[in-house]
């Protein structure tokens, strides 16, 4: 029996048949990438949501609740190095996360949480049901240790409009402020930018880093789902923050690169899987300060 031990990463999000969001979209990159991942549903849908039409359940905050109660009886809680979560449909969800990544620390004092605010984004505004915004900025963000929210989230989350990069550092560190150690901004529209570039930040207590990536034609669901796990993997490993956003962001473009010119409606993890941990694009890390 092999014995050496690995990450492991709780993560608490939404699952799809058909496609890749939330744990979907997770669960194989951060195995392929060699990590334990302990999937826990928030709902089972067939599709996500985007198709206009899906079926399948939500599941309750207690249904979690049993299930991350199940995992505690095993005795292996310990064995959590992070917890990971994306969409919360209720305010009873976020709760239960809360409620979670407390238990999950006191079986392991050095275990983070890292929060993926999915709100809504530019052009389409907020896409979740009235309350959670606010619950999400005074309840869940405080609580995480890393979060990752797109411009529009940080914008929100901040009571801020920003518009260049300085102003969108500063919001990272307003957010800082408000509790979390580290800022992951997955994509910026800002003013006088290049229009085919898109940005990517991440903002620390030792610095500030983006990366610019050529934009692809068309967006795909599931990719910043896709980005937060990534990210949160090579900084448990030890990379500092703007290794960790050079590294995620080559595996992530590489592989929506493949997926665009496949013609695809769902991100291509399998067939496309080798850039996940050897990726055919790599981008130029700078550091802002």
């Amino acid at each position: 029996m092999c014995n050496v031990a690995v990450t492991t990463i709780l993560s608490i999000q939404s699952s799809v048949a058909y496609g890749h969001v939330g744990n979907s979209a997770a669960t194989f990159p951060l195995m392929r990438m060699g990590v334990e991942v302990w999937p826990v549903l928030t709902v089972h849908f067939s599709n996500h949501t985007g198709y206009g039409a899906w079926r399948g359940p939500l599941l309750s905050a207690s249904d979690i609740a049993e299930v991350v109660r199940g995992i505690d009886e095993r005795g292996v809680l310990g064995r959590v190095d992070a917890v990971l979560s994306g969409y919360q449909g209720a305010r009873e969800v976020g709760a239960e996360v809360l409620r979670t990544v407390d238990l999950v620390r006191q079986r392991n004092p050095r275990a983070v949480y890292c929060c993926d605010p999915v709100l809504g984004d530019v052009g389409r505004g907020m896409y979740v049901r009235p309350g959670i915004p606010e619950f999400m900025r005074d309840h869940v963000v405080p609580r995480a240790q890393i979060v990752t929210p797109n411009h529009f989230e940080l914008d929100f989350l901040t009571g801020r409009v920003t518009n260049t990069v300085a102003e969108v550092l500063e919001a990272a560190d307003a957010l800082r402020a408000s509790g979390p150690d580290v800022v992951l901004v997955t994509s910026t529209v800002l003013d006088h930018a290049d229009p085919d570039e898109i940005l990517m930040l991440v903002v620390t207590a030792d610095g500030a880093w983006q990366v610019a990536t050529p934009r692809l034609e068309r967006t795909f669901t599931g990719s910043g789902d896709l980005t937060a796990a990534l990210f949160l993997a090579h900084y448990l490993e030890g990379d500092h923050a703007g290794l960790a956003l050079g590294r995620t962001v080559d595996a992530v473009y590489s592989l929506l690169r493949a997926t665009t010119r496949a013609g695809s409606e769902e991100l291509l993890l399998v067939q496309a899987q080798d850039e996940l941990v050897s990726p055919s694009y790599h981008f130029e890390v700078v550091r802002l300060r």
